[in-house]
């Protein structure tokens, strides 16, 4: 099945103010599924939000081009793209109620008042504030004004609905529930999402891929497992979610497994599966793969972090080396200044080629 929107070669400059230039996207490749929910994640400046802008028009592209259904958008302006988009700021008109924001493209657009007043109360409803219709934004909770930006976006039943960090002003709480409620409507309305973040929780939690971006490049595209355990270089595996790395020196061969060391001694074990003596590598363990075992690395707990179900350790090597992180279940017993030792699966360890 040929991708709703297919996006090739996109490049962006902008001038600084030194004179220079800054390249904001360069040379992006991308394309999305008719009914996916897509991440564009990655720290500020990377060009996440510049490429969610040439999407919708609001930015003009310097070179390639964007095609939405097979057909280019590149040269249209915002208003003849069948997309549309929730902003952070949710751009609510203050002095309209619900009713009215939510209406407003299809009085605008000249809809008979009563086929527009039946569509309002149909995506109110999606929405989650029937029988809000005649309140203000400013009698509205956080939650409720993104459920109104929500409503106003999706009216138009477009093909396409594009999402500018609309959470980041909601409390924990709030932004979690949220997460869990924009796939529920996603799903529903069998619509594509594209949703722009720099939280990797929520990149995680809501997306069908997730698109990791750096300096204007996509850096890695893929489900969020394959993501997070399977990430394709070291920039990908530090910025999504917390992680170890360790450049070690594969010893010997030992059967089905390597036996590897880190210049500090720390050693680790991981398959044996292409692995060759004297071969330096980076080896990537996620702080749950390590359990506190009888055997392992041994080394003294200099932070415990109890959050909930989780305690969340620093351990630093008894060799010397890098703090490791370690996340377990319960560790009743376990504190600032016990001696433990880490084990690991071979089959979790994670391999970067190279140093």
């Amino acid at each position: 099945m040929a991708p709703l929107l297919e996006i090739r070669a996109a490049r962006r400059e902008f001038a600084t103010p030194e004179g220079g230039k800054i390249r904001a996207l360069d040379g992006v490749d991308l394309d999305i599924g008719a009914n996916e929910f897509v991440t564009l994640l990655g720290p500020s400046g990377c060009g996440k939000t510049t490429l969610l802008r040439a999407i919708s028009g609001f930015e003009t592209l310097d070179g390639g081009t964007i095609r939405l259904g097979g057909v280019d958008l590149t040269a249209l302006p915002p208003f003849r793209r069948p997309v549309n988009t929730v902003f952070q700021s949710y751009a609510l008109f203050g002095h309209m109620t619900v009713a009215r924001n939510v209406g407003y493209a299809l009085e605008v657009a000249g809809v008979p008042r009563a086929e527009r007043e039946a569509e309002v109360a149909e995506t109110l409803e999606k929405v989650g504030l029937a029988g809000m219709e005649t309140r203000k934004p400013g009698q509205l909770s956080g939650g409720q004004r993104q459920r109104v930006a929500l409503a106003r976006a999706i009216i138009a039943k477009p093909r396409l609905l594009l999402l500018d960090e609309p959470l980041s002003a909601l409390d924990r709480n709030l932004r979690q529930q949220m997460q869990i409620e924009l796939k529920t409507l996603q799903d529903k309305l069998g619509i594509a999402f594209i949703f722009v973040t720099h939280d990797q929780e929520e990149a995680l939690t809501m997306s069908d891929r997730i698109v990791v971006m750096r300096a204007g490049a996509i850096e890695q595209i893929g489900p969020p497992r394959d993501i997070y355990r399977h990430p394709r270089n070291r920039f990908v595996a530090e910025f999504i979610g917390e992680t170890n790395l360790f450049l070690v020196t594969v010893d010997r061969i030992d059967g089905d497994t390597a036996l590897t060391r880190t210049a500090d001694g720390v050693e680790l074990v991981l398959p044996a599966v292409g692995r060759q003596p004297g071969e330096r590598l980076t080896a990537i363990l996620r702080p749950a793969d390590f359990t506190i075992a009888a055997q392992g690395i041994p080394g003294i707990v200099t932070r415990a972090v109890y959050l909930g179900s989780d305690l969340h350790l620093s351990v630093t090597p008894e060799s010397g080396g890098q703090d490791i992180r370690v996340t377990i279940r319960d560790g009743l017993g376990i504190g600032e200044g016990t001696n433990v030792h880490l084990g690991h699966e071979p089959t979790r360890v994670h391999v970067l080629e190279g140093t």
